[in-house]
């Protein structure tokens, strides 16, 4: 049980968040809901959730703009957010993931998977209780702020890229296969697919892009991944 962790809903059918809300406050949860782009700016407003539910189709928006939204501002930049949706290809898993999402989950949605794959996300979001920093080359992440700076300067990341980024940081010129990232940032015995790495690892190439360091992570073809200069 967990009942200081908010929980905000974004789902415009009324019988899912129902069912949502009884599932998750039966788990301790505080549960917040909104129907709408509107609304979930309006609840954000009155209590910052420590983990969003969006759905993938909205009355007046959708999914993955609306998670871009999130991310772009720093006041909810680093909430962790699972997507719900009836969209079930790969391609659409990837697009959700891309805009900004951490997991992704099918509807109908098992209360007991997504209950599984909320306590990892929140494990994974109070992972960060040292004032260390991390220092690799011209990188330097800062574990306390949760901040990444490239030759002095402050770049916005998300929760999930910067975790693979400390992993990868704490293990420089080591090769990490999918499997290992998967535990070492989304902890064992999870419910997701080794293509979601690739997606995260996507995403963090973008933003190390940004300073022109992206050729400091590398693919090992057949193996995975590995920080070196």
């Amino acid at each position: 049980m967990n009942p200081t962790k908010h929980i905000l809903c974004i789902e415009d059918e009324a019988p899912i968040r129902g069912m949502l809300r009884f599932a998750l406050e039966r788990e301790g949860y505080i549960f917040h809901e909104a129907e709408d782009s509107r609304q979930m700016s309006e609840q954000i407003s009155q209590q910052r959730p420590d983990l969003i539910l969006m759905d993938w189709m909205l009355p007046d928006s959708n999914g993955p703009a609306l998670v871009k939204q999130l991310r772009n501002d720093p006041f909810t930049r680093d909430i962790p957010i699972i997507m719900l949706t009836a969209k079930a290809t790969e391609q659409d898993m990837i697009h959700g993931l891309e805009s900004g999402a951490d997991d992704y989950v099918n509807k109908p949605v098992s209360p007991k998977s997504l209950n599984a794959r909320i306590k990892a996300l929140l494990r994974r979001s109070n992972a960060f209780n040292t004032d260390d920093i991390i220092s690799y080359d011209s990188l330097q992440l800062n574990l306390a702020t949760q901040t990444l700076a490239i030759n002095g300067e402050n770049l916005a990341i998300g929760t999930t890229e910067l975790k693979l980024l400390k992993c990868f940081m704490q293990n420089p010129e080591r090769v990490l296969s999918r499997a290992q990232l998967l535990d070492h940032v989304w902890g064992q015995n999870t419910f997701i697919e080794e293509r979601t790495v690739d997606v995260h690892i996507l995403r963090l190439r973008k933003i190390l892009k940004k300073k022109s360091v992206d050729s400091l992570l590398k693919t090992i073809r057949g193996s995975g991944y590995k920080l070196s200069r």
